[in-house]
């Protein structure tokens, strides 16, 4: 039956990857790209494997690896200045080419030091701490790198306040110096043992700018810093224009960067991440071994590997999945405009939406639910979310008129195993297998107690059932997402919410922008599928990630880029913990995780966000060109070719000679 249903699909699928052949592939490139070292030549047809990649300008296709964007096109392609604002930075920029001074890999679990030598050594009191550098690291263009790098970066971070990281710098450095040229000194304005973790990588952190460059620049706040200059082991060699591909080329000194020095010499000679019009096209491109990565939906990765003998996915059977990344998604409300600063709303719109539903529309019933505001992996549901569930079974909601309700749903995820079974896969028997697969449970689908929510703070409803606010207009919802509407865990999340309060009697839509991360940043949306908190590291028991981002510091008005949380929400009570935490020793384990269930309670009781699933990752990797992936069997890095670590995985790719 079940093989009988994936044959099906991917019949399905090749209609509509013809049809995306035949219109939706991507662009090619039409002009010389600014501040590229080469001319790419004139765009070649699509199909075929052919030995170079004439669309890129005859690259060797045995010595370049080819993997899709998984945040889309790139709105601004000649700016690199990651310092403000989004700039696609999945595009090989904190992949390949730069490095920073540690990095996190959720799959190992292991703190991995780049720029760093080792690890930062804090005083007693946590208000003063060194930074040892790695000796021997040159930038692209053979300047070598130095503790006055680091020094300058914190300096002008501070100086100018459109950076994103000013806030942060400006509340917590009293001083940064350069103790020589290879070890850096802070001193605090207030005790923080987390300080340096605002250069820990896992997605995102303060990078190290090349003072050589930047020191000249008059305003560095408008730089776009074309060409890309890192200390990571490849270097820009093109991009598009238009931002549908960007390709990096290996250093000739790839040994003068912490990869080279960690992990020897990486194997493709080139990378190219490429962006494609639409699933189909991306699907299509890989069966004919265009690419070697991509990210796809669950239909499209069943398209792939019933389709494909030379790809394979993260597991070899049934989820297929990658299950472990530590990213919570769902759902976030802009908490600085009405009706969503008000956690009844909020709450309302949770109670509205029906969990295996819209597990089934978002990832086909493949995530594991969490209640509160981390992801249901690794060591989490020991520490917290096990240990919460008595709190969120007790948790109660006020009504109105007396009335109260207890949310929390224990079984909710028993709906999700039912769910998948329906679409005939193989779910495990054992109960703690499900709870690994679909996690601890969740909240109730209680459309009528969100209504007495609604009613209680003015809302009403017309004849037909449709919503009006308070001042009696109609009651619209923009679910704002970014442009991965078929694969994107955040677009997913917007597509599914959106159904389900469609239903409830909201006038809602998915607003798809290439803008989103900059409008998240800015505050200019009501609702959006950013996650709704920030992610934690994925190793080990600190939510200092996760809270600090919370912090009332970071909070900016609406049109002013915040370095927070986009729900622009914080409160005296989080704050408090925040400070807790920083005065917290991280090596206390239970002391750690005791605060962080202080913070996890507050984020439920006022529900800033929703959380919903762990983040999935529907990949497959085609292995004609390359191979030794790190796949669920072998996890000797994290899987993505998006993340920071990408970069310290490429030692390990295998050519297979063919060509």
């Amino acid at each position: 039956m079940r093989r009988t249903r994936l044959l099906l699909t991917g019949l399905l699928l090749v209609v509509s990857l013809i049809i995306a052949a035949c219109g939706g592939g991507p662009a090619a490139p039409a002009a010389t790209p600014a501040g590229s070292a080469t001319t790419p030549a004139a765009p070649a047809p699509a199909g075929g494997t052919d030995a170079t990649l004439t669309e890129f300008g005859d690259l060797p296709r045995h010595e370049t690896l080819i993997v899709d964007i998984l945040t889309g096109r790139v709105g601004s392609p000649d700016d690199f200045n990651n310092w403000v604002g989004w700039k696609w930075r999945d595009r090989g920029m904190q992949n390949l080419a730069n490095e920073p001074l540690w990095s996190v890999d959720f799959a190992t679990g292991k703190i991995i030091p780049g720029l760093a030598e080792g690890d930062p050594v804090y005083n007693a009191d946590f208000t003063a701490l060194t930074i040892p550098l790695r000796k021997g690291v040159t930038w692209h263009d053979g300047q070598p790198f130095t503790a006055a790098d680091v020094v300058f970066t914190v300096e002008t971070l501070m100086k100018h306040e459109g950076f994103g990281d000013n806030s942060f710098f400006v509340e917590n450095v009293k001083s940064v110096s350069a103790v020589d040229d290879h070890t850096v000194a802070f001193e605090l304005n207030a005790p923080n043992s987390r300080f340096h973790t605002r250069f820990l990588d896992r997605w995102g952190c303060t990078w190290i700018m090349p003072k050589h460059i930047w020191e000249s620049v008059e305003d560095p706040v408008t730089f776009k810093f074309n060409p890309f200059i890192g200390t990571g082991p490849y270097k820009l060699h093109s991009f598009d224009p238009s931002g549908f591909w960007t390709i990096w080329e290996k250093r000739a000194d790839w040994d003068k960067s912490p990869t080279g020095m960690m992990y020897g010499e990486p194997k493709p000679k080139y990378v190219i991440f490429r962006y494609f019009a639409n699933e189909g096209a991306k699907i299509l491109a890989q069966l004919t071994h265009q690419v070697d990565v991509v990210n796809v939906s669950s239909d499209g990765l069943k398209a792939v590997l019933t389709q494909c003998d030379s790809c394979r996915a993260y597991q070899l059977n049934w989820p297929y999945v990658v299950n472990n990344d530590p990213a919570q998604t769902g759902i976030t409300f802009n908490t600085a405009r009405a009706p969503y600063d008000n956690r009844d709303v909020r709450w309302a719109l949770l109670l509205a939406i029906d969990i295996a539903e819209y597990m089934g529309i978002a990832v086909d019933g493949t995530g594991a639910l969490s209640p509160v505001h981390i992801p249901s992996l690794s060591n989490y549901p020991k520490d917290f979310i096990q240990p919460m569930l008595p709190w969120l079974e007790e948790f109660t909601l006020d009504l109105g008129n007396g009335e109260t309700f207890k949310p929390f749903d224990r079984n909710a995820s028993q709906r999700i195993a039912e769910y998948a079974r329906s679409r005939g896969y193989a779910v495990p028997d054992d109960p703690a297998e499900q709870a690994k697969l679909f996690g601890y449970g969740w909240y109730k689908y209680a459309p009528d107690v969100a209504e007495k929510l609604l009613v209680k703070n003015g809302f009403t409803k017309t004849s037909d059932g449709k919503w009006l606010l308070p001042d009696g207009t109609p009651w619209k919802i923009r679910c704002l997402t970014g442009t991965q509407l078929a694969t994107g865990m955040g677009e997913r999340n917007c597509v599914a919410a959106v159904q389900q309060w469609k239903r409830f009697g909201i006038d809602a839509e998915v607003y798809s922008s290439e803008a989103a991360a900059s409008l998240n940043a800015t505050g200019d949306f009501d609702v959006s599928s950013n996650w709704p908190a920030q992610e934690p590291w994925g190793a080990g028991p600190d939510l200092y990630r996760v809270l600090d981002y919370y912090n009332s510091a970071y909070v900016k008005p609406v049109g002013e880029n915040t370095s927070g949380h986009p729900s622009r929400w914080s409160s005296p009570e989080m704050d408090a913990t925040i400070e807790k935490l920083r005065q917290t020793d991280p090596t206390n384990y239970q002391a750690v995780v005791d605060v962080g269930i202080e913070g996890l309670k507050i984020a439920v009781r006022e529900m800033p966000g929703i959380p919903t699933y762990g983040y999935v990752g529907f990949i497959a990797w085609d292995q004609t060109y390359w191979t030794n992936w790190p796949g669920a069997e072998n996890p000797y890095t994290q899987p993505y070719t998006h993340w920071g670590p990408f970069k310290y995985m490429t030692p390990f790719l295998q050519p297979t000679g063919t060509r």
